[in-house]
């Protein structure tokens, strides 16, 4: 059963669990926040993977003098906690060895090792369990994670920039639409996600680096697509990658919007710069809806998101 702080405990559990954004992959990321009389006696996130999950850090975290609140606290986890045996044990095991009284999971862990066991477990311990507090939300934190487990392929964000009138480059030439800032969170992007793409024809003519040299973080695993080396998404998938950027150009963009197989589009667009002449932009598919969008300066960045059902691993290689 909800009560009315619900929300707002679970409001910084993400908030937590943002903190393991680089770090906790490729594991989800999760945050924990243990209240007991009104107040928060121990938080955590998890940090690193193969460390400490975020309710283990949380626990952690808990002053001696409040030990004994355990039995009457409420534990808040934005993702339900884990019930296998992994490179560290069971949470849920933890949280019954330490008798807190309730526990308020945000969403239900769609891992195949997970998939409410670890739920099952506490009720079965007579812990009441309270699911589905910003579920939404926590979902969304971890949509990438999400993805790769229930459809076996990365998370799959296409990406390009366009003038005014809708070009991405100018006579056939690299042209440059960002601006420095918006260059900057490109970079940002990149660190983000585990592995960028491009076309032949791309790297031919234009040898982009796809590094972080603006932002701080890892830079994604570099891939270039062509005839002899077609994209198979399911050697991604074996190899654990979970989220993919593809940069263009306009050939190989179109080939993933053609076969369905996106589930974000970023478009940035320079609102003075026009051409007269070049490579037109893809056309937005009529299932992109529009998710966020942010104005820097002369540039605007609209991101899309696919509404229809998400297509798992290409039938055929791209």
């Amino acid at each position: 059963m909800k009560t009315k702080d619900d929300e707002k405990y679970m409001k910084r559990c993400l908030q937590l669990a943002r903190c393991g954004r680089l770090n906790a992959k490729p594991n989800p990321m999760v945050g924990a926040v243990i209240v007991a009389d009104g107040r928060i006696i121990g938080e955590g996130y998890h940090v690193r993977c193969g460390q400490g999950h975020a309710e283990v850090n949380a626990f952690a975290s808990v002053g001696s003098d409040d030990e004994k609140l355990l039995q009457n606290a409420t534990i808040y986890v934005s993702l339900e906690p884990c019930s296998h045996y992994g490179k560290t044990p069971p949470c849920a095991d933890l949280i019954i060895k330490k008798h807190v009284k309730r526990v308020v999971v945000g969403c239900i862990d769609e891992f195949a090792q997970v998939q409410g066991r670890g739920i099952q477990r506490l009720r079965e311990a007579g812990i009441e369990v309270t699911v589905g507090v910003l579920e939404a939300a926590c979902r969304e934190l971890n949509r990438r994670f999400f993805t790769f487990h229930r459809l076996h392929r990365p998370y799959i964000i296409l990406k390009w920039a366009q003038t005014a009138n809708g070009f991405i480059d100018d006579h056939f030439q690299p042209l440059q639409i960002s601006s420095d800032f918006t260059s900057m969170l490109n970079h940002k992007l990149r660190a983000d996600e585990d592995a960028i793409l491009i076309g032949r024809v791309t790297d031919d003519r234009e040898h982009p680096q796809l590094n972080v040299r603006h932002w701080y973080g890892p830079t994604p695993k570099r891939l270039v697509l062509d005839r002899q080396h077609p994209l198979n998404l399911s050697s991604l998938y074996a190899h654990n990658i979970q989220s993919l950027i593809v940069e263009g150009g306009a050939a190989t963009l179109r080939s993933f919007l053609e076969k369905g197989l996106w589930d974000e589009l970023r478009v940035e667009t320079n609102l003075l710069l026009t051409v007269n002449h070049g490579t037109q932009a893809p056309e937005l598919p009529a299932c992109a809806v529009v998710s966020h969008y942010e104005r820097y300066g002369n540039n605007l960045i609209i991101s899309y998101r696919n509404q229809q059902e998400p297509l798992p691993t290409a039938s055929s290689p791209i």
